[in-house]
């Protein structure tokens, strides 16, 4: 189950799918440069580009969600040459659906007040 985290980092290299918690930390640390206990969702794809991976400290531990797709791939996972990317919550959700996700917009945040 996903939250709203406060930052969401999309790796820009494919990880070994076979990395578990202390497997995806240590590239959290080492690769990314972050603190895999920040609270920050970490986003891992496969060299097929047909896998993922998120990594998240929640609470008092780490959980892992995943996804395989059965047929094609993930939209446009190539980022550039930086260790990660940070994407938005609604980019995440396009990812994850299959959708050409760097086009998601983020929402226009509307403020009201009582006249």
């Amino acid at each position: 189950m996903l939250y709203d985290a406060p930052k969401i980092l999309l790796a820009a290299q494919p990880i070994d799918m076979r990395k578990s918690y202390q497997g995806l930390g240590a590239l959290v640390e080492q690769v990314l440069r972050q603190d895999p206990f920040s609270g920050y969702q970490f986003v891992f794809y496969n060299k097929r580009w047909n896998r993922l991976k998120v990594l998240y400290w929640h609470l008092n531990g780490f959980c892992i969600w995943q996804k395989r797709l059965e047929r094609g791939r993930f939209q446009n996972l190539k980022i550039g040459e930086e260790f990660s990317l940070e994407i938005t919550a609604y980019q995440l959700q396009g990812l994850i659906q299959g959708i050409e996700w760097k086009k998601v917009p983020s929402p226009e945040l509307l403020s009201y007040r009582y006249l």
